[in-house]
Parts: C-alpha cells; structure tokens; sequence
C-alpha cells in the first residue's frame, strides 16, 4: 500500500424497527479478527460507496439493501491503513441477516455498552446513535407558557427526548424560571436539555449542555465543559468549526424559508446535502420542516430534523 493512501470502505448500521442495530464480529484470517464493528468492507474501483456496501452485506450477511440513507464519515488511522468510513443507515433489506463467514452477529441497543473489542474507528458512531431524530426547540413566546408546557408535555409522552430552550425574549428571571420548569419536566421523561447560547445558565439549572450560536462557535477555541453540545451553523466555514471544535451535533440551515429568520438566505436541500456530505459530524436540518419530512432528511444525509413549531 502506498504511503498516505486512503481506504474507502462501506459501513452499515443495519437499524429495526425497535432502534437496535447490529454488529458482526471479525472472522479468522482478517486483520483484527474478534473485533466488533458494523458490517460492511472495501469498496472496489467503480462502485459508489452504497454499491460497495449492498455488494459486501449480500456476501457477508446474505442480505439485499433495499432503502439506506448517507449518514456520517469517519476517517481512522490504523497500524495497517487509513480508512475512510462511509456509513450509511439501512432501514430495509431482503433476507434475515446470518453470518456467511462464519462470524458471529448481534443486536444491540445505542443505551447498552458497545460489545468488547470493538474496533476504534466505530466508537463515534455510538454517541450519534444516541442523539434522537427530532431536536426540538421551545417556543413559548408565541404560544405562551401554559399552553407551550401543555404541548411539550404531551411530547414529551409522545418520545421527545432532545429540547432547546431558547427564548429570547424574556427577561433573565423569566428564562431561568421557565428553564427550570422545562428541565424538570424533561428529566422527568429522561429527555436532555440543552440552554440557548448561556452556558452559565445551563451548569447553574443542571441542563446536559449548551447550544452555541454560530458566532459563539467561531469565537471558541475549545469544547466548553458540558455532557452535550450543538451549534447553528450556515455555511461550510462555521461546519469545519463545529467538527474541530468536537461538538456532539450541529444544526444547519435554514434548508427552507421560515419566519424564525425572515429574509435569511435559503440553503434548499441540494445545498444541504452537498454540505453535509462526507461529514464526521450528526447534521440536523432546520428552516420551515414539517415531521412528514424526516425521511427526505434522512436522504440527503441529516441525522433528523430540528423545529421550533411545527414540533408543538
């Protein structure tokens, strides 16, 4: 192998219905043989990376990939290779996956441990599992605080398990205590929490982390000191940022006119994908999204979608 020569390999996180996903052990006569990672292997000259991973899923598992959307990209440096890692996430395949070189397989859920060993370049991909598919963020300002607690409640119930509060117009006594209204209500429901831009806030009511404006992101040289953190980001300057930073998740867009940010230039999903694209990093898309629009998310590479009110 050349020196500096990049492996591009095709990764799946092979997703059920209940969230689990699987993992295949390494078989004998393969470089780190017993280790765990998501299945998938080399991706030969000629082929796209998802032609790569159907061919290398139908060999290993016996499986036919029949809907995969592009997610994240991770680039690992090993004693033997560096590998570039696309993973994309399959939600639909023909066959029941079996071990075809006689590796062993299980399914595992994003709150259990990841099995032991397990190969390094996968165990970023772990935390992103984590991250839900909706992020909400609060809007009590238009709906008004009772009626905004009554609907994040009831979504609450529903599975909502990832809130911003960001309400800018209410003094620092009404923000601190409409906070701790929603973190309480939250953690409730094992939901976290994330306070808008005051980090000061977010240690002081114990929220899991802080959201960070774009200008905040470029004005930071290191990760602030919190479980979780996300950052708005517009262009392809504030996404570097956001991955050097290593912040858990960025939020990009607007992908569609919205009347949170009237007049602000609209990305389209064209845009948002190509940004995206090859991306370490879980994206949500944000910007005039409805729900029903989550799988075309999904499709041009976003982790989920964020809302401020169609989420309510």
């Amino acid at each position: 192998m050349s020196e500096g020569k990049i492996v591009d390999v095709g990764a799946a996180v092979i997703l059920r219905r209940d969230g689990s996903f699987l993992l295949a052990e390494r078989p004998e006569g393969k470089v780190y043989a017993g280790y765990w990672e998501f299945p998938g292997g080399k991706i030969e000259p000629g082929e796209t990376p998802l032609q790569g991973l159907a061919r290398e899923l139908h060999e290993e598992l016996g499986i036919d990939v029949e809907s995969a959307c592009p997610w994240l990209t991770q680039v690992f440096t090993y004693p033997h290779a560096t590998v570039r890692l696309h993973f994309f996430r399959v939600t639909a395949w023909r066959g029941e996956p079996h071990g075809r070189e006689n590796q062993r397989l299980a399914w595992q859920s994003a709150d259990e441990p990841p099995l032991e060993p397990m190969l390094p370049a996968n165990t970023p991909i772990f935390r992103a599992l984590r991250l839900p598919a909706v992020y909400a963020i609060t809007n009590a300002a238009e709906l008004g605080e009772a009626p905004f607690l009554e609907r994040l409640e009831a979504a609450l119930d529903k599975g909502l398990r990832l809130v911003q509060v960001r309400e800018n117009n209410l003094s620092p006594e009404g923000l601190k205590r409409l906070s701790r209204e929603i973190i309480a209500r939250c953690h409730d429901h094992g939901a976290s929490v994330l306070i808008n831009r005051d980090a000061s806030l977010a240690h002081e009511l114990n929220a899991e982390g802080v959201h960070l404006s774009a200008q905040q992101l470029m004005a930071l040289e290191k990760r602030p000191d919190f479980a979780l953190i996300g950052a708005s980001c517009h262009n392809v300057e504030e996404m570097a940022k956001a991955i050097s930073l290593g912040v858990d998740f960025s939020v990009l867009g607007p992908v569609q006119p919205t009347p949170s940010h009237p007049g602000a230039v609209v990305l389209g999903w064209e845009k948002f994908a190509q940004m995206t694209s090859g991306s370490p990093l879980p994206v949500y898309a944000i910007g005039g999204l409805q729900m029903s629009q989550l799988k075309n998310a999904w499709q041009r590479g976003a982790h989920g979608i964020a809302m401020q009110r169609a989420v309510w």
